[in-house]
């Protein structure tokens, strides 16, 4: 491990009242830094779905941006699972915000081929475009694993389901941005660098100005986060709490190597591997429905502003369905996720063919896209704490990384964006909404089938 990550050393717990005021002022210190940084992930993750619409009158086509779309998603899925080795071995105070840093670079890099490099040299431009978005997918993943580490640290099993529904949001709220920060990034900065060019302005909107934002946030991160309650010379938080696991052991406060983080609590647990199946379907209809909904929208008339909006509701309806779903399945489930994942996508599967019946209404589009946005994102909240608790908080980042990398791989890069683009360009809209409906249906078989092993767990 490179010196500047690894992990600081443990310090004696002190213990007492002013121990505990210190805990409990960190605990919400670091949620704090852990909100804010992933929000931040969120700016500079998805850009491109923004800036296709505008993009397609220079002489890019969708299913070339599909592809680069799909690249994003291909190297997320890589990093998250690889990189999540890495930073359960890692300091997350230092590990978030150097993949912050590194993502937001890489996104203002974005314009080069799009200004420079342009549609005149086509096969240039994309091959560009693809590396770039191929290392803002990767940096992307340095997010949400050193987030696993620190929630698993600073709160245990009991609270963990609240506290991470509450976090979840973080990832909506600076998805919910994007749409409204293209729109008046461009109107604010575009006549700046590109005069009366105004095809250009969205360039700025859509790329130089959620990167900016995004590196302040990274230095919000560095300053709020700490690594463990350990390194801070704290209890762990079992023993702060007085709240272990059933599998609790003091092997889980130790480093592990990457081999027995993979092989021996990870790749043979067969519970991953079911939901893993299912995240993959559940992303399918996750972005499939938000990368695709700007240019589905433009395409039928509606204006680039008004399909910003409708971005944003996607992702900011996802807030309180999310808590929602956290609630309902610690308090009628209690603690069971596969159920509730099965009843939200059920609704989610009701508000897809209700967007696909009424596409020409923005008013039902929106209505649609708010509800699938409410009910889709607790399916995925509910699926990263499944694969948090059936591993040790030691190699946490890691198991959330199997899960994520079926979701972005699978889910995302082959199916919501290489494979809806070409079907998209090739059979049009009503083909690209049966695969939704058939990910729905397939993301509720897969959990079905993890049911009776969750019961006896």
């Amino acid at each position: 491990m490179w010196g500047f990550l690894k992990q600081p050393e443990y310090k004696p717990a002190q213990t007492g009242p002013e121990a505990d005021a210190r805990y409990k002022r960190l605990r919400l210190q670091v949620f704090l830094g852990a909100f804010i940084g992933y929000a931040g992930f969120y700016l500079v993750r998805k850009n491109l779905s923004m800036a296709i619409p505008s993009m397609a009158p220079l002489g890019f086509e969708k299913s070339e941006l599909g592809f680069v779309l799909g690249l994003n998603a291909a190297a997320y899925a890589l990093s998250k699972f690889l990189m999540g080795s890495v930073s359960d071995r890692s300091n997350a105070r230092v590990f978030l915000p150097l993949g912050l840093v590194l993502t937001a670079l890489s996104m203002c890099f974005m314009i080069v081929t799009i200004q420079w490099i342009g549609a005149e040299r086509k096969a240039l431009a994309i091959l560009v475009m693809g590396i770039l978005n191929f290392l803002v997918g990767w940096f992307n993943g340095m997010g949400w694993p050193p987030c696993g580490r620190v929630m698993t640290h600073w709160f245990s099993v009991s609270e963990r389901g609240t506290m991470m529904s509450i976090w979840n949001c973080a990832h909506n709220v600076g998805g919910a941005l994007v749409g409204p920060m293209a729109t008046y990034g461009a109107v604010w900065f575009g006549s700046w660098f590109y005069g009366a060019h105004s095809e250009l302005y969205f360039l700025i909107g859509t790329f130089v100005f959620p990167a900016a934002v995004a590196l302040f946030i990274a230095l919000l991160a560095w300053l709020l986060l700490r690594d463990t309650p350990q390194s801070c010379g704290l209890q762990s938080i079992e023993a702060w709490r007085n709240d272990y696991p059933r599998n609790y052991s003091e092997k889980h406060e130790e480093t592990l190597s990457a081999k027995d983080i993979f092989f021996k609590y990870v790749l043979n647990n067969k519970f991953l591997w079911f939901i893993a199946l299912a995240n993959a379907f559940v992303y399918m209809v996750r972005y499939g429905c938000l990368d695709w909904a700007p240019t589905i929208l433009t395409e039928k008339g509606i204006d680039l502003k008004s399909a910003g909006w409708a971005y944003f509701a996607y992702e900011f309806a996802a807030i309180p369905g999310t808590l929602l779903c956290g609630w309902v399945s610690d308090k009628f489930f209690h603690g069971k996720r596969a159920l509730p994942t099965i009843i939200f996508m059920a609704l989610v599967l009701v508000f897809l063919v209700l967007y696909w019946a009424f596409l020409d209404n923005l008013n039902v589009v929106i209505i649609s896209l708010i509800g699938i946005g409410f009910f889709i994102y607790g399916p995925v909240m509910l699926i990263g704490v499944q694969a948090l608790d059936l591993a040790p908080k030691n190699a946490a980042g890691t198991a959330a990384g199997l899960t994520g990398f079926f979701g972005y791989f699978l889910g995302t890069f082959i199916l919501a964006n290489t494979v809806i683009g070409f079907v998209a360009q090739r059979a049009g809209w009503d083909a690209t909404f049966l695969l939704l409906i058939a990910a729905c249906i397939l993301s509720m078989l897969f959990m079905a089938l993890t049911l009776k092993e969750e019961a006896q767990k």
